[in-house]
């Protein structure tokens, strides 16, 4: 624990008084400077901060730590998770300035003061193409020190804590339930990897369920312990879409990694483009923007991951492979556009689809889908 157990159990009582959000707890640790003198100061002193009716007031000078509080302490400490309050040296320090931020975190792993994070989300529904660009992007930015933030969510945001953790670096997933419901099941596995190289943090309640209202909720966290946000893959109407928006309004900088013109999928990153979020290809092109904010220097790595490589592939292609496997890139296409552009056979490109799908080259996605598979 960042604290002794009993001198949090105010940190929890005080956030569980109806009335009391994070607005007005950021203002009440602003005049009282702990939530043990809040709940010990009188009518009139709270009264004087902005938002408290004497209502309110009354409630906060009537209430006891409950059993509720108690048992919710003794789950964590028997869990081994750590709550690490806005007092304390390791609460993210960008998270500091948002106008809402969370009196105190569950974590569980390793919460860091780190400032070179960057938040990597998008959609829930993913193409490989962006998949395979989430997790090189990630990959590339841990190799070079930066702290990847996502959600742990299906998709983008898992590519994203597998990227950070091939790149040997560190990772954060902020969820919208709480530590002890893993949400989605299927993570659970990841759930402990990013612990052992990051930390898995959350402001819910340890049992709270991932109710749809969470999610929101928890982006401003998300964007808000970053320097910035890149999006992935995000349709028109998209959770990702949030998070950015939030990002800026955040003064934090905003980027996006374009896909194709033809996917709705990448709708929302288009968008973003268009009203002033920066265009990403490799991870250098975030470097470029954010160097100067940066307090530990990093340096470049990695190529262009976007783009296919085909001096990787060290097999000998017939010329009819050669020529589907030049027409494939990240992005996956349709077998009959496959056809069609090359003037091919529809059985022979299928063939050809096939061994190069066995040899590892080509990975084929539902609906007849195509694409160079990463790292060739």
């Amino acid at each position: 624990m960042s604290e002794c157990p009993e001198k949090l159990l105010p940190w929890l009582g005080l956030k569980s008084i109806p009335g009391i959000g994070n607005i007005l707890f950021k203002r009440l640790l602003e005049r009282f400077s702990s939530p043990s003198l809040v709940l010990e100061a009188s009518v009139e002193e709270l009264t004087k901060i902005d938002g408290i009716s004497r209502r309110l007031a009354e409630s906060v000078i009537n209430y006891r730590i409950s059993d509720t509080i108690r048992n919710e302490m003794a789950n964590a400490i028997g869990e081994g998770i750590d709550i690490v309050t806005f007092s304390d040296d390791n609460y993210p320090p960008l998270l500091r300035h948002i106008p809402d931020p969370p009196p105190f975190l569950y974590v569980f792993g390793q919460l860091f003061p780190e400032k070179n994070n960057l938040a990597v989300v998008g959609s829930r529904n993913p193409t490989s193409y962006g998949i395979s660009g989430a997790r090189q992007i990630s990959k590339d930015l841990a190799a070079m020190g930066f702290t990847i933030i996502s959600g742990m969510a299906r998709g983008i945001d898992t590519a994203a804590h597998e990227g950070a953790l091939m790149g040997n670096g560190r990772t954060i997933a902020v969820l919208g339930s709480g530590l002890l419901c893993i949400y989605p099941p299927e993570n659970k596995s990841l759930f402990y990897r990013i612990a052992e190289q990051g930390a898995v943090i959350s402001e819910f309640p340890l049992n709270a369920k991932p109710e749809p209202h969470h999610f929101p909720v928890r982006n401003r966290i998300i964007s808000g312990m970053s320097l910035g946000t890149v999006v992935v893959e995000a349709a028109k109407k998209s959770g990702s879409l949030i998070t950015a928006r939030l990002s800026a309004e955040q003064n934090r900088e905003v980027f996006a990694i374009p896909g194709s013109i033809r996917s709705f999928k990448s709708a929302g990153t288009h968008c973003l483009i268009k009203q002033g979020a920066k265009l990403v290809e490799v991870a250098a092109d975030i470097v470029e923007d954010l160097y100067p904010l940066l307090e530990e220097k990093v340096a470049p790595v990695g190529d262009d991951a976007y783009h296919s490589n085909l001096s990787k592939v060290n097999l000998e292609l017939s010329p009819e492979e050669m020529k589907i496997l030049k027409a494939l890139g990240p992005y996956p296409v349709h077998i009959d556009d496959l056809v069609q552009s090359l003037s091919m056979e529809p059985g022979m490109v299928s063939g050809i689809l096939l061994k190069l799908e066995l040899e590892g080259i080509v990975e084929q996605s539902p609906g007849k889908l195509f694409s160079l598979k990463e790292n060739h």
